[in-house]
Protein backbone atom coordinates (compact mmCIF):
# COMPACT_ATOMS: atom_id res chain seq x y z
CA UNK A 1 0.00 0.00 0.00
CA UNK A 2 1.41 3.48 -0.83
CA UNK A 3 0.77 5.67 2.03
CA UNK A 4 1.25 9.62 2.00
CA UNK A 5 1.68 10.79 5.59
CA UNK A 6 1.21 14.20 5.99
CA UNK A 7 0.25 17.27 8.60
CA UNK A 8 -3.33 17.68 8.69
CA UNK A 9 -3.58 21.21 10.61
CA UNK A 10 -1.36 22.60 7.19
CA UNK A 11 -3.17 24.35 4.27
CA UNK A 12 -0.76 23.93 1.97
CA UNK A 13 -0.45 19.93 2.91
CA UNK A 14 -4.43 19.85 2.45
CA UNK A 15 -4.73 21.53 -0.83
CA UNK A 16 -1.97 18.91 -1.69
CA UNK A 17 -3.48 16.28 -0.95
CA UNK A 18 -6.71 17.41 -2.46
CA UNK A 19 -4.73 17.93 -6.00
CA UNK A 20 -3.08 14.22 -5.36
CA UNK A 21 -6.44 12.65 -5.23
CA UNK A 22 -7.17 14.67 -8.43
CA UNK A 23 -4.48 13.29 -10.13
CA UNK A 24 -4.36 9.44 -8.69
CA UNK A 25 -6.51 7.93 -11.26
CA UNK A 26 -4.90 4.82 -10.51
CA UNK A 27 -6.22 4.79 -6.95
CA UNK A 28 -2.53 3.39 -5.46
CA UNK A 29 -2.03 6.17 -3.09
CA UNK A 30 -3.93 6.92 0.31
CA UNK A 31 -3.38 9.52 2.81
CA UNK A 32 -3.05 9.77 6.31
CA UNK A 33 -2.85 13.08 8.29
CA UNK A 34 -0.13 12.63 11.07
CA UNK A 35 -2.55 14.14 13.90
CA UNK A 36 -4.72 10.97 13.56
CA UNK A 37 -4.67 7.39 15.10
CA UNK A 38 -3.06 6.25 11.95
CA UNK A 39 -1.03 8.62 11.40
CA UNK A 40 0.26 8.37 15.22
CA UNK A 41 0.31 4.37 14.30
CA UNK A 42 2.31 4.74 11.24
CA UNK A 43 4.67 7.27 12.55
CA UNK A 44 5.85 4.84 15.46
CA UNK A 45 5.88 1.91 13.28
CA UNK A 46 8.49 3.48 11.32
CA UNK A 47 10.10 5.75 14.01
CA UNK A 48 9.22 8.97 11.79
CA UNK A 49 9.28 11.14 15.13
CA UNK A 50 12.20 13.69 13.27
CA UNK A 51 10.56 14.30 9.94
CA UNK A 52 6.97 15.72 11.46
CA UNK A 53 8.12 18.96 9.03
CA UNK A 54 8.49 16.62 5.97
CA UNK A 55 5.70 15.13 3.84
CA UNK A 56 6.55 11.19 4.57
CA UNK A 57 5.66 8.49 1.73
CA UNK A 58 5.60 4.85 2.41
CA UNK A 59 5.39 3.11 -0.48
CA UNK A 60 6.20 -1.08 -0.12
CA UNK A 61 7.31 -0.65 3.09
CA UNK A 62 10.44 1.99 1.96
CA UNK A 63 9.87 5.44 3.70
CA UNK A 64 10.56 8.25 1.43
CA UNK A 65 11.26 11.90 2.95
CA UNK A 66 10.83 15.23 1.42
CA UNK A 67 12.05 15.60 -2.02
CA UNK A 68 12.18 12.28 -2.63
CA UNK A 69 9.02 11.60 -1.61
CA UNK A 70 7.55 14.15 -3.76
CA UNK A 71 9.23 12.43 -6.83
CA UNK A 72 8.22 9.18 -6.02
CA UNK A 73 4.75 10.28 -5.30
CA UNK A 74 4.68 11.99 -8.43
CA UNK A 75 5.21 8.47 -10.21
CA UNK A 76 1.61 7.62 -9.09
CA UNK A 77 -0.29 10.30 -10.64
CA UNK A 78 -1.10 10.27 -13.84
CA UNK A 79 -1.24 13.68 -16.31
CA UNK A 80 1.38 16.38 -16.08
CA UNK A 81 2.02 16.28 -12.46
CA UNK A 82 4.29 12.94 -13.26
CA UNK A 83 6.28 15.16 -14.69
CA UNK A 84 7.51 15.93 -11.41
CA UNK A 85 9.16 12.61 -11.01
CA UNK A 86 11.80 13.93 -13.49
CA UNK A 87 13.03 16.15 -10.75
CA UNK A 88 15.41 13.60 -9.78
CA UNK A 89 17.80 15.10 -12.42
CA UNK A 90 18.06 17.97 -9.95
CA UNK A 91 21.03 17.08 -6.90
CA UNK A 92 19.68 15.83 -3.74
CA UNK A 93 20.71 19.09 -1.82
CA UNK A 94 19.37 21.52 -4.24
CA UNK A 95 15.96 19.62 -4.16
CA UNK A 96 15.57 19.31 -0.61
CA UNK A 97 17.00 22.87 0.48
CA UNK A 98 13.95 24.26 -1.73
CA UNK A 99 11.35 21.69 -0.31
CA UNK A 100 12.90 22.62 3.31
CA UNK A 101 12.67 26.06 2.56
CA UNK A 102 8.48 25.90 1.83
CA UNK A 103 8.81 23.71 4.53
CA UNK A 104 10.08 25.53 6.90
CA UNK A 105 7.81 28.54 6.11
CA UNK A 106 4.42 26.82 5.16
CA UNK A 107 2.35 28.23 7.86
CA UNK A 108 3.26 31.92 7.71
CA UNK A 109 2.92 31.59 3.71
CA UNK A 110 -0.22 29.33 3.65
CA UNK A 111 -2.09 29.33 6.90
CA UNK A 112 -2.81 26.74 9.61
CA UNK A 113 -5.84 25.34 10.64
CA UNK A 114 -6.79 25.18 14.68
CA UNK A 115 -7.96 21.24 13.63
CA UNK A 116 -7.31 18.33 11.27
CA UNK A 117 -9.70 18.33 8.43
CA UNK A 118 -12.12 15.99 7.70
CA UNK A 119 -11.99 14.80 4.23
CA UNK A 120 -15.45 15.25 2.10
CA UNK A 121 -17.45 11.62 1.76
CA UNK A 122 -16.40 12.04 -1.71
CA UNK A 123 -12.54 11.70 -0.41
CA UNK A 124 -13.39 9.45 2.60
CA UNK A 125 -12.24 6.00 0.93
CA UNK A 126 -8.47 7.60 0.11
CA UNK A 127 -7.77 8.00 4.01
CA UNK A 128 -6.87 5.64 6.43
Amino acid sequence: MNIVLFDGVCNLCNATVLFLIKHNKNNNLHFAAQQTATGTNLIQQYKLGQHNSSVVFIKEDKVFYSSDAVIEIAKCLSGWPRLFQYSIIIPRRLRNALYNFVAKNRFRFFGKRQTCSVPSKEHLNKFL
